[in-house]
């Protein structure tokens, strides 16, 4: 996916998100739609390209979280890089094994967020590990509807790159 998409679309996943956990009013947990971008991109992004967006992906997820500044940005990049490596060693072709994948990596980036809190914060909690389970739940079912639109972009950009290509 190309940067600009990427990014637009983490926008409106993250204030989509926001809504919907309000309205469900979860507050231990969340859907966390941005780590689903971040594991599309390690599955289908070349190593430079992923690695921009996921840093802006994580970014953003900081900018709106209000958690210490630099956390998320350095998780989402984090993630991308070893979710690459555990691409080039399992097969994640097909939906299934993508929303097990995703969900595999908000559980790792749920615990190192949470550790990293604890370690930055006076009050020392890991508050946010019970809920965790909820979390993964629900980014692995954001996961099962945010493939076939996610690979639906993908294609759209492969077509227009090939498109550019043959002018």
């Amino acid at each position: 996916m190309k940067f600009l998409v990427t990014i637009g679309l983490a926008l409106l996943l993250l204030t989509l998100e926001s809504v919907v956990v309000q309205q469900l009013g979860l507050a231990i947990s969340r859907i966390d739609v941005t780590v689903v971008l971040v594991a599309f991109l390690a599955v289908r992004a070349n190593t430079l390209e992923g690695a921009v967006s996921s840093f802006s992906v994580g970014y953003l997820l900081d900018l709106m979280s209000g958690q210490p500044t630099g956390l998320f940005t350095f998780l989402a990049v984090f993630t991308f890089l070893v979710g690459k490596l555990v691409v080039s060693l399992v097969e994640v072709r097909s939906r299934a094994a993508f929303v097990l994948f995703a969900m595999g990596a908000d559980a790792g980036h749920g615990m190192l967020a949470s550790f990293f809190t604890w370690l930055t914060t006076k009050e020392g909690s890991l508050a946010l590990l019970p809920g965790l389970p909820l979390q993964v739940t629900l980014t692995g079912i954001a996961a099962v509807f945010l493939y076939p639109l996610l690979r639906r972009f993908e294609a759209s950009q492969d077509r227009s790159s090939s498109a550019g290509l043959l002018r």
